[in-house]
């Protein structure tokens, strides 16, 4: 629960079926035992944490049971939100969904997920867009906040662009680590400088390790077409030694898309 952030995606599973998918609104906090549960959990401590979830119900759940074969060889060796036979765990009440598990998930859930993270991205620019004319129509009001909404939002897309650029990229192209828990989903062509399709393009993404990020994300480093791997003069050699920048790896060919932002990243990032 503790571990919780705001945007942060849930699947909701009850019943023997994922029916509704939740986008977290809030910080975890510490809250008093809600009255409706009655004498429920009555060995429970007054005080436990509260987690503030948007859910939207799916109009077609499904049932991981019927794909445990596909999903089981995704299950985490400890906590994990479902036993090895599809049935879910009575002594799981959260449980953090590992990367490719949640591919599995979303694919099977085929477009429902992405059309209720981009909702709630829609209903978070309206809120947001609402919040600006209230400011200015009526002098008497405090100004409102926002910046939750907008946390949200941003959250929602890197977990949008994360999951695209998974599905491209299995490993860093320099390091060869492929535990995405140790890598960055990072723009090619830089998000500030993207437009909104652009921003969750995942032929807009690399999967590097953290100091290979820093590197192309200053434009020390970028990649030719074919995948080889380009150092700026600018890039002191100490550190291509000490990182190891000149991988031993095979270069992998970009797809046609990716080659299109890669040509604005060695234009506009890259130093010669």
């Amino acid at each position: 629960m503790t571990e919780t952030a705001v945007g942060d995606l849930v699947f909701s599973f009850r019943n023997t079926q994922i029916q509704a998918i939740g986008v977290v609104v809030e910080e975890c906090q510490l809250h008093p035992k809600p009255e409706e549960f009655g004498t429920a959990g009555a060995n429970w401590d007054n005080e436990g944490w509260l987690v503030r979830v948007d859910y939207s119900e799916l109009n077609h759940p499904i049932r991981p049971k019927d794909h445990i074969d596909f999903l089981r060889p995704l299950l985490p060796s400890k906590y994990s939100p479902l036993q090895a036979n599809g049935n879910g765990l009575q002594s799981v009440y959260l449980a953090p969904v590992p990367l490719g598990l949640a591919q599995a998930l979303i694919e099977l859930l085929d477009d429902q997920v992405e059309e209720v993270l981009y909702a709630y991205m829609n209903q978070a620019r309206l809120s947001e867009n609402q919040s600006e004319k209230n400011k200015f129509s009526n002098t008497s009001l405090p100004p409102v906040s926002t910046d939750s909404e907008k946390i949200v939002k941003i959250r929602v897309g890197q977990s949008i662009f994360r999951m695209r650029v998974a599905q491209l990229e299995e490993k860093c192209r320099i390091t060869g680590v492929n535990d995405p828990r140790f890598l960055r989903a990072s723009h090619i062509k830089p998000w500030a400088h993207s437009d909104n399709f652009e921003r969750l393009d995942g032929n807009n993404g690399l999967f590097l390790s953290p100091h290979v990020d820093l590197l192309f994300d200053k434009g020390f480093i970028s990649f030719s077409d074919d995948g080889s791997i380009l150092i700026s003069p600018q890039l002191p050699q100490d550190v291509v030694s000490t990182w190891q920048i000149l991988s031993n790896l095979q270069p992998q060919s970009f797809n046609p898309e990716q080659a299109k932002y890669m040509a604005y990243h060695r234009k506009e990032i890259y130093l010669p």
